[in-house]
């Protein structure tokens, strides 16, 4: 897939996603609703879903459900247009080949941003790191809605 390259404000652009998503909830679908905003009509939303033994390097536990039901789960919202299985380690070779113009992190994702900041820089890549805003986190978090 080719990259799309801006050329105003209004023009399409790729926005690359990344989470678990072991269940999909309000919250994630007004994240997914965020994503589409910053890419418009005509752009691309792409969602990276971690792998299973990510997820239990990263969280400390083995999700609920396994990568290939979280892929499905994803793919049914309509506000998405790709989904995709994460890397197993290289996580930055997946960005590099896509080339989105956004990557957008939920409001919780504090791990490795600032590694992702270093290898856009050391890869020349213009991509825009953005933060999404949450939609009532004390209600619709993962880890509360697992209890």
């Amino acid at each position: 897939m080719p990259p799309l390259k801006p050329k105003s404000k209004l023009t399409p652009k790729t926005v690359m996603m990344f989470g678990t998503f072991d269940m999909i909830h309000e919250g994630h679908v007004n994240l997914f609703a965020q994503a589409r905003k910053l890419a418009g009509k005509e752009g691309l939303v792409i969602v990276s879903i971690a792998r299973d033994v990510n997820v239990k390097r990263i969280k400390g536990r083995t999700p609920r459900n396994n990568e290939k039901q979280r892929q499905k789960l994803v793919k049914s919202s309509r506000l998405v247009d790709k989904v995709i299985l994460g890397a197993l380690k290289n996580y930055f070779a997946r960005i590099k080949t896509l080339q989105p113009d956004v990557i957008a992190l939920g409001y919780d994702q504090t791990a490795y941003v600032d590694k992702l900041k270093t290898d856009l820089k050391l890869a020349k890549m213009s991509t825009k790191v953005v933060r999404l805003k949450p939609y009532q986190p004390k209600k619709f978090k993962t880890s509360l809605l697992l209890k």
